[in-house]
């Protein structure tokens, strides 16, 4: 670990995730599968907060960008916090549930109780060995993905008294984005998505390819319903594409600053959690 020194003990670590100036050595955090079992064994205990990322490793995103879309901004947004902050990425979760997509080709653990009960395995595993704070992150969406994730975050909080928070894709974005945004309403594989593309693997995103496809009508009225992008013709829901939006107004700028934004809310989230009060371990 020479080359990765670490601020030593938890107050040290606290402090310079939250920030403060510190005489000890100022340095990165660490994927726990770059350490040994002795460190991770100490680093766990010390780090303010584990992350344990997730991201769609083979979801559909339209005829034009790769399915591993959801994987590439995760190791992204976990590379962003081991350089800057003290803390511990878990090995990635590349498989989970995602029912809007279940039509097109991809992989996925179709039974939401059994993606929420691995997810809960693995934190509770970390808790075990002394996480003090665990961040599930997911990047896809609250009202997708996010709805296991939620469950898993309140029961790890209930059972073992771990503070856990999760941050999904659209708590990053702010009005900034949708300032800056020209499609008239977008939601999958659009605009923003494909700029963030554009500057993090453009090599496989695929412009000529790119269409607009917009929903038919939005719902004038309050409460969730969940979308969907079915194949069949005769559904309402239909889709043709997969996506929602507008990707051919997508540029590597565009991604730049959406990437900034993210970053700075991924850092702000990461930062403020660290001080959350924990309970008693149980």
């Amino acid at each position: 670990m020479a080359a990765r020194r670490w601020v030593h003990g938890t107050l040290g670590s606290m402090l310079l995730l939250l920030g403060a100036t510190s005489t000890l050595a100022q340095s990165p955090g660490a994927y726990l599968g770059h350490l040994t079992w002795p460190e991770a064994e100490s680093h766990l205990v010390e780090a303010p907060l584990v992350i344990v990322p997730f991201g769609a490793g083979a979801k559909e995103h339209g005829p034009h960008l790769p399915m591993n879309a959801d994987q590439v901004v995760m190791e992204y947004l976990c590379r962003q916090a081991v350089d800057s902050l003290p803390v511990i990425v878990a090995p990635p979760i590349l498989h989970g549930w995602f029912p809007a997509f279940r039509e097109f080709p991809g992989t996925e653990v179709a039974d939401p109780d059994l993606f929420a009960d691995y997810v809960a395995a693995v934190a509770r595993s970390l808790v075990a060995h002394g996480a003090q704070r665990i961040v599930l992150l997911n990047t896809g969406i609250r009202n997708a993905t996010g709805l296991p994730l939620a469950v898993v975050a309140r029961e790890i909080r209930v059972q073992t008294g771990t503070p856990v928070l999760v941050v999904s894709w659209d708590d990053l974005e702010t009005e900034e984005v949708e300032a800056f945004q020209e499609q008239r309403v977008g939601g999958h594989a659009d605009e923003i998505e494909t700029s963030v593309h554009l500057v993090l693997q453009p090599d496989l995103v695929h412009m000529d390819r790119a269409v607009a496809d917009y929903p038919s009508g939005l719902a004038g009225y309050p409460g969730y319903r969940p979308g969907l992008y079915s194949r069949d013709p005769n559904d309402p829901a239909y889709s043709e594409t997969g996506l929602t939006g507008d990707p051919t107004l997508a540029t590597a700028e565009k991604g730049r600053r959406v990437l900034a934004i993210m970053t700075r809310q991924w850092l702000a989230a990461l930062r403020g959690f660290a001080s959350a009060p924990r309970g008693a371990k149980k």
